[in-house]
């Protein structure tokens, strides 16, 4: 059938997928582009893959195309292309899923139908027929829809094909890719899918602990990952793969805090998303005050955490580790959320205490460590993000970061000058390396030795007021630097 109601844009499908198409035709079997790619492409997405299914089996299909890779028993070829590769799977069906992921066998030789029929949704059961021309030019399309995936992709609905319990008892992993394509597409889940996810939730403990970190990354990094942690809750999944996360409900927090614990790290999360915070930022602001449960402490009349952000990197690095991410982003994480709480007071901290806390959490990270902070804040519900004081100290990072206007820049030093000038220790040696330092910031092409010795015989000349007049606009200099630095981060 065709559909004039998605905006289909035919340039999109790139040559190889066209041509391999083609190819298959013209050896006269059936070949479409399938699932995810065709849902996107309507969709107004770029595909990042584009599938084919064939009636051909992978021995025809390794014999028709020069440079083919078939290294599975599902009956997937790769199809290798100087710029692409086309991955082209025989119609088929499956029997029998002991390992609640992977079909024990499969049967080539179906209808493009019952091919359908065995995949997850109905948005990611749809085919798309092209009508292609000798040249391979496309002269008209039509998409196959067996199982009513269009009017989910209107409705912007995930439902399964057929008996949704069929499908999460032959895929566990399905459970969790509902939700994740809930989130990134926008979508709801239909309500008897839904209603399957919750009774069969406890399947996904059969699944590799890989495959669920890769579905949770990209929850967390889509639009929307607050609402994906609360469909895991809802549907049972997640006291299977973060319980740690839901003993946070009902944790009630006192002072500038709204929700409690398990709200707060959800909204932090959602907070970190919705500024576009990198993953190490995201995945440390779910997790930031995961201790606080075991931290939590009545005194007199106040409620305290103390050390939650030490327990918790603690904690982040057993939940990380169990859920595989790899070494380079805990140790990122842990470092994240055992150095959150960091304490900054106008006037009370020093540049060398703002030095201190850029040695002990890295330079290249102190800019994620700040972002976690402004999430944290958010999710606590605070009306500034950013306050007067973290402003502060992102003012002072800043200066103390900086290339810093000192002598130590200079390729000569004070015993150069009283070498050349054959002078003694006194002022007028230091107003002589002031001048050379305004002459460096100047042209910076001067900051070599044999041409700083020859500025110390001309500077050498002058008097002391002249000199004087070097180390004002050095000053001067100084000061504009740290005006700009205030005006950038609006302090005083």
């Amino acid at each position: 059938m065709k559909n004039n109601s998605f905006k289909i844009n035919l340039s999109q499908i790139p040559k190889e997928a066209i041509e391999t198409i083609k190819t298959l035709k013209e050896k006269g079997f059936l070949a479409y582009l399938v699932g995810g790619c065709v849902r996107d492409f309507l969709l107004g997405k770029t595909p990042k893959d584009w599938d084919v299914t064939t009636s051909a089996t992978p021995e025809k299909i390794q014999k028709i195309f020069k440079k083919t890779v078939y290294d599975n028993k599902y009956g997937t070829v790769k199809v290798i292309f100087k710029e692409k590769v086309i991955e082209v799977t025989p119609f088929r069906k499956e029997i029998g899923y002991s390992d609640r992921r992977h079909p024990d066998k499969v049967e080539f030789g179906v209808s493009l139908e019952e091919d359908l029929s065995r995949r997850d949704f109905t948005i990611n059961a749809l085919a798309l027929d092209l009508n292609l021309s000798k040249e391979g030019k496309i002269l008209d399309y039509k998409i196959i829809d067996y199982f009513g995936g269009l009017d989910d992709l209107k409705k912007k609905k995930i439902k399964a094909v057929g008996d949704p319990d069929k499908r999460f008892q032959e895929d566990a992993l399905r459970l969790l890719r509902a939700i994740r394509f809930s989130v990134t597409l926008d979508f709801e889940i239909e309500k008897e899918t839904f209603e399957a996810i919750k009774r069969n939730a406890a399947l996904i403990k059969e699944i590799a602990k890989e495959r669920i970190r890769d579905e949770i990354e990209k929850i967390i990094m889509s639009p929307k990952p607050k609402q994906g942690f609360l469909l895991m809750h809802e549907s049972g999944l997640l006291k299977y793969i973060l319980p740690e996360l839901e003993k946070g409900i009902g944790v009630t927090q006192r002072g500038h805090h709204r929700w409690d614990v398990f709200f707060h790290l959800l909204n932090t999360l959602q907070a970190a998303a919705d500024r576009n915070y990198s993953f190490e930022v995201r995945l440390a602001a779910l997790l930031h005050d995961i201790a606080k449960p075991v931290c939590r402490r009545e005194e007199k009349d106040e409620v305290v955490f103390y050390g939650h952000q030490v327990v918790g990197a603690k904690m982040a690095r057993k939940i990380l580790k169990r859920l595989k991410f790899k070494n380079e982003i805990i140790e990122k994480v842990c470092l994240l959320i055992k150095h959150h709480m960091f304490v900054y007071e106008i006037g009370k901290v020093s540049e060398r205490g703002v030095r201190r806390l850029l040695r002990k959490v890295g330079k290249e990270n102190i800019q994620d460590l700040l972002n976690l902070r402004i999430a944290d804040r958010i999710g606590s519900g605070c009306p500034k993000a950013v306050p007067y004081r973290l402003r502060h100290l992102m003012y002072m990072i800043e200066k103390v970061s900086s290339d810093p206007i000192s002598l130590k820049n200079l390729k000569v030093n004070g015993h150069d000058v009283m070498e050349i000038l054959k002078i003694k220790p006194s002022r007028k040696v230091g107003l002589i390396l002031d001048a050379l330092l305004c002459l460096v910031l100047d042209d910076p092409s001067l900051n070599k030795k044999e041409i700083l010795r020859e500025k110390i015989k001309e500077l050498g000349k002058l008097s002391e007021e002249k000199l004087e007049e070097y180390r004002k606009r050095l000053d001067y200099r100084k000061k504009l630097r740290d005006l700009q630095l205030k005006s950038k981060y609006f302090v005083k």
